[in-house]
């Protein structure tokens, strides 16, 4: 038999996404391509954006960890068509942010990309400041969260405004402020996902919300220097679990 001919395992076409503002872009991209090169089958193309709409279409999977970094309107509609033709996202942290700063010194989401969030599952509204909370299992029977138990970050506690039906796997009670945003009054005590589902056709996009991070030179030109680097849930063991059973989830997409 030729080397052409040898049975060999299918190669996993990978677009990974990692731009945008406010955090340590770098070292998330770093983190997520030893990852997925714990797979040998994964090969990847880096981007900064979502504009290529050629790698979108010839992906077999997509990873994002972004910061208001947001699809035009072909992108968008390009990136829904491929889920519904069975592609598997998953978006970690920021990717479903849009974040102006207002001449008052607070932070606004506006609603400029209602496709992308409806495709997402959601938008990002505000966080408390960052401090420690619980998060628990919502669905322990499912194979991406079984076995984990409630566990304690000190991350940015997503306040999320939601789209369609979300499978959440995970989630976090919050009551109070999202202080430094312009939609700060969160004073309801409600349950909010911190890891979920949201399918799309034939595909689905998986969320994380954890994962901030932060090192000295990322909030230029806002402030020159950041005195502390941040690395939040990226410090505790499960969030490399559920990083890894997450990129696992979306190679395993249907055929």
């Amino acid at each position: 038999m030729s080397l052409t001919q040898t049975a060999h395992p299918k190669k996993i076409r990978c677009m990974l996404i990692a731009g945008g503002k406010y955090h340590d872009i770098d070292f998330a991209r770093l983190e997520l391509l030893k990852l997925l090169a714990e797979d040998e089958r994964v090969r990847v193309r880096v981007f900064e954006d979502y504009e290529n709409l050629e790698a979108i279409a010839k992906a077999d999977i997509l990873i994002s960890y972004t910061c208001d970094v947001m699809p035009s309107l072909p992108a968008q509609e390009a990136l829904k068509k491929w889920l519904e033709a069975g592609g598997r996202w998953y978006a970690l942290h920021g990717t479903n942010s849009i974040l102006r700063l207002l001449s008052n010194g607070l932070w606004d989401a506006p609603r400029w990309a209602p496709l992308h969030m409806q495709t997402l599952g959601s938008q990002f509204i505000a966080h408390p400041p960052i401090a420690p909370y619980r998060v628990t299992v919502a669905d322990p029977s499912h194979p991406l969260v079984n076995g984990v138990e409630p566990f304690d970050t000190t991350d940015e506690l997503y306040l999320m405004e939601t789209h369609g039906k979300l499978h959440v796997l995970l989630e976090t009670q919050f009551a109070g402020d999202g202080t430094g945003f312009v939609e700060h009054d969160w004073k309801e005590s409600r349950s909010h996902p911190v890891f979920y589902i949201h399918t799309i056709g034939k595909g689905a996009v998986l969320y994380l919300t954890l994962g901030h991070c932060r090192g000295h030179y990322d909030l230029q030109p806002l402030l020159e220097w950041w005195p502390t680097v941040e690395r939040c849930a990226w410090d505790l063991p499960v969030f490399y679990t559920m990083l890894r059973r997450g990129i696992a989830w979306i190679k395993d997409r249907p055929a």
